[in-house]
């Protein structure tokens, strides 16, 4: 039998993409188009480097199997093709390009001026001939299989409480975690950190983007990084820096799904496949410019990139090349990685090809939700982008949940005064204007408060304004439109009357989130009353501003029992999460499943609607058949519920509704307490009055 040279190259196959041991080596293979070479960079640990020509092209894939190469080995491409910037090609051999399918990225961007493709003006100046080797990071050959993620949970939607969180962040201070284990993803696997969120009751954590990402040019050039990590560079690799051991991202990873699912509490990630790292046309060149800059990117006249992303450039969702890098890697994620869904960030624009119209059905959206692996992950979308034509709250398809930006506007504006109860009562009962129209459920609204992108829950009710100065932006950064209120200081003060009324303002917002027919999610660090300065915008912030504080103080210790006592009593009461829409509809108790009431206990008119004045609500859930279901699809029936919401300033005397709704009513929570226990336990009957307290809540069980 005829022997090969060790350094030839066979042929390979096209697909799967990315680069694969297999038959004593590894087989690599990338898309583009326009390439005329592409080059594998074979890249020792003295940096030298050994070129091997991939002369294969089929599909417009370049691929090529190269004898000898084992996992762990480094490696780049080269593109060899046109460079013509008024026409968005940016091929340039110079530059060493990370795969974009790597399942494993190391190194950062060392030297800025090298990973540049161009000299001088980015649309007019010649390609630069500098060799980024060295400067930017690289591909590794990782190894397949790994660590089993055990089983995945399938919590149904209706009885998820989501929890979103960073992986550095949570951890980083946490006193029960050793040292070297703070900040990681085994970090989030030690015993300490999942009995705190097993304890809180929450069921599925949502984990800010963990795909490697690159720090933006504008926060190198300042020294600053980006802490969120809303800058992809790869959608298939963990982010290295948050491994215990350098090179052991995937195993970590896999590890820490394995111990969450282990614990019954899902894994959601953050996902973020509407721009890149590479930013506008004088971005770096570091993966998808260097390849096949028009067939990733969405371009206007003259080269320069479309951003409706507000991040520089935008991924084109039209692309064929797009639509598989998007599924191949969400598939990636869920099978081989373990997750069991995504949040999807800027998601209007994964609906918008050509940067156009908004379309529910298009060819990106359309993809994930038929194909068979994602078709069963939970999806979600945050519904907007950096344009007004984006932003598309309700607009989504039947398989989406979504961000429900209203939600979150409607309830801070209301307990701050500045609303009436007209599109409160929609968002308490599952946003019926948003989603029923479209054959969805009320869990595909995500409710929610704060999110890592704002004003945590203590600087909701602490700060009128944003204090971001230690951005280094001179506080232009971040949003203006906050609705939030101080409650009568701006930020710290020892006023006790105003921290009590901060405390019971944000029991306030908890208890509405948590009470609220839809999908909750709140944000970590919320239940111990963490704090940011008024820092709504800490994106930059790899500090104490942004990582979770473990101080145990009075405040924070008595928010943490009342967020419990909540998402304790949402998890046994199915009547308060039920999976179906409100309709009006007569239950076995003769009463309909929802009905409104006026502080007198009279049934809400029509014109009562329109009362911009009103500030009081009552809100009544027939348990008798909610249509809450077993896991064995059992229908299942659950205690009445009263729910009073009072936002006025001053106490108002309530009457309790007709005994036709239950022979007594049983106080079960009062936000006027530090800990929500009833202020005046024991049953009160039927058209019984009740002072309530200003700015306050109140929830009454009636047994069936």
């Amino acid at each position: 039998m005829a022997t090969r040279p060790e350094s030839e190259v066979l042929a390979g196959r096209p697909f799967p993409l990315g680069a694969h041991a297999e038959a004593g080596g590894v087989r690599f293979a990338v898309t583009s188009h326009v390439a005329d070479a592409v080059e594998v960079c074979l890249i020792d640990e003295d940096g030298a480097e050994k070129r091997v020509e991939l002369t294969e092209r089929t599909f417009g894939v370049w691929h090529g199997l190269v004898p000898g190469v084992t996992p762990g080995q480094k490696y780049g491409f080269r593109v060899h093709g046109p460079y013509d910037a008024g026409r968005g090609l940016r091929c340039n051999p110079a530059k060493l390009l990370v795969d974009p399918y790597a399942r494993q990225i190391t190194g950062k961007i060392t030297d800025l001026e090298a990973s540049l493709g161009y000299v001088g003006d980015p649309m007019h100046g010649p390609p630069s001939a500098v060799d980024s080797l060295g400067s930017v990071p690289l591909s590794v050959v990782s190894s397949p299989g790994g660590a089993d993620t055990g089983v995945k949970p399938e919590v149904p939607f209706e009885e998820a409480v989501i929890y979103e969180m960073h992986v550095k962040g949570f951890t980083k201070k946490h006193p029960d975690i050793p040292e070297r284990l703070r900040g990681t993803y085994l970090g989030l696997a030690h015993p300490a950190a999942i009995e705190h969120l097993a304890r809180l009751g929450v069921t599925t954590v949502e984990l800010l983007p963990v795909q490697a990402f690159q720090d933006e040019p504008s926060l190198l050039s300042r020294g600053s990084c980006n802490y969120w990590g809303y800058s992809p560079l790869g959608y298939f690799a963990p982010h290295a820096a948050y491994a215990s051991e350098p090179g052991n991202e995937v195993q970590e990873f896999r590890t820490m799904v394995a111990a969450l699912h282990a614990a019954n509490i899902e894994v959601l990630i953050d996902v973020v496949y509407n721009h890149t790292c590479e930013g506008g046309p004088g971005g770096p060149t570091l993966c998808f410019r260097g390849f096949d800059a028009p067939g990733y990117y969405l371009h206007a006249g003259g080269g320069s990139t479309v951003d409706i992303t507000g991040c520089g450039n935008t991924l084109d969702a039209g692309s064929p090349q797009v639509v598989r890098l998007v599924t191949d890697s969400l598939r990636y994620w869920a099978d081989e990685m373990g997750v069991d869904g995504f949040r999807f960030d800027l998601a209007s624009t994964m609906g918008r090809p050509g940067g156009g119209f908004f379309d529910r059905d298009s060819a990106l959206l359309t993809a994930i939700t038929t194909d068979p692996v994602l078709c069963r992950a939970k999806l979600i979308a945050e519904p907007w982008d950096a344009t007004g034509d984006g932003y598309r709250v309700g607009d989504f398809g039947v398989q989406w949940a979504e961000w429900n930006g209203r939600y979150r506007d409607t309830v801070r504006d209301f307990w701050r005064g500045h609303t009436s109860v007209r599109d409160l009562a929609y968002r308490l009962s599952g946003s019926s204007d948003l989603y029923a129209d479209d054959l969805r459920r009320p869990w595909q609204s995500i409710n929610f408060i704060t999110a890592h992108d704002g004003f945590t829950l203590r600087d909701l009710v602490s700060y009128n304004d944003k204090h971001n100065e230690e951005n280094g932006e001179q506080n232009r950064d971040g949003t203006n439109d906050n609705r939030s209120w101080n409650c009568g200081a701006e930020g710290e003060t020892d006023d006790q009357e105003i921290l009590r009324l901060r405390a019971k303002q944000a029991r306030n917002l908890l208890a509405t989130l948590l009470l609220s027919t839809g999908t909750p999610m709140m944000v970590a660090g919320d239940e111990m009353w963490r704090t940011q300065g008024g820092n709504n915008n800490a994106y930059c912030l790899d500090n104490d501003v942004s990582w979770v504080d473990w101080t145990e103080t009075d405040a924070g210790k008595a928010l943490l029992g009342f967020t419990q006592r909540l998402i304790e009593l949402r998890a046994s009461s199915p009547a308060l999460r039920q999976p179906e829409f409100f309709e009006g509809r007569t239950t076995p108790s003769g009463n309909p499943d929802l009905v409104w009431f006026r502080p007198d206990g009279q049934e809400m008119a029509e014109t009562d609607w329109f009362d911009e004045g009103r500030r009081t609500l009552g809100m009544f859930i027939d348990g008798s058949n909610c249509l809450s279901r077993t896991r064995d699809g059992e229908l299942v029936s659950d205690d009445s519920w009263l729910l009073l919401m009072h936002a006025g300033a001053d106490p108002i005397t309530v009457t309790l509704p007709h005994e036709r709704y239950g022979p007594s009513y049983e106080p079960f929570l009062d936000t006027s307490t530090a800990d929500g226990s009833p202020a005046a336990p024991g049953a009160l009957r039927p058209r019984a009055k009740l002072l309530v307290e200003g700015r306050s809540l109140l929830l009454f069980r009636l047994p069936r």
